[in-house]
């Protein structure tokens, strides 16, 4: 009887493991979103939900569209804070586009190389 009250001490139940992965990644999620907040004027944003809802939050901010797809859009404005004037257009989600991925919104470099 002791060892079954052991193994029962031992073993996690799945839905802890499973609510412990959802707290680190939705933690994880609130500081990188916080943190797009205090960027800088003129860095590139990633602004994720639908392209059409992208569009309209990216005029109505006075932002320049980079690139654009169906997923996210990447924008730009030289304006001290555009990401707060994103959400207050309706953007749903928005990321700092080089560190949400390594998408700056400039065109690929070409070495010598390959020319």
């Amino acid at each position: 009887m002791t060892t079954d009250r052991r193994q029962q001490h031992r073993a996690l139940p799945l839905g802890r493991i499973a609510g412990a992965i959802a707290l680190v990644v939705f933690g994880w999620l609130a500081v990188v979103v916080a943190l797009t907040f205090g960027s800088a004027p003129g860095k590139s944003m990633a602004i994720v939900g639908p392209q059409s809802q992208a569009l309209a939050a990216i005029a109505k901010a006075n932002g320049r569209i980079l690139v654009s797809n169906d997923y996210f859009t990447i924008a730009r404005s030289d304006d001290a804070g555009f990401v707060a004037r994103l959400y207050a257009a309706g953007a749903l989600l928005v990321l700092d586009a080089e560190q949400a991925g390594g998408c700056s919104g400039l065109s690929p470099k070409r070495s010598t190389a390959q020319l």
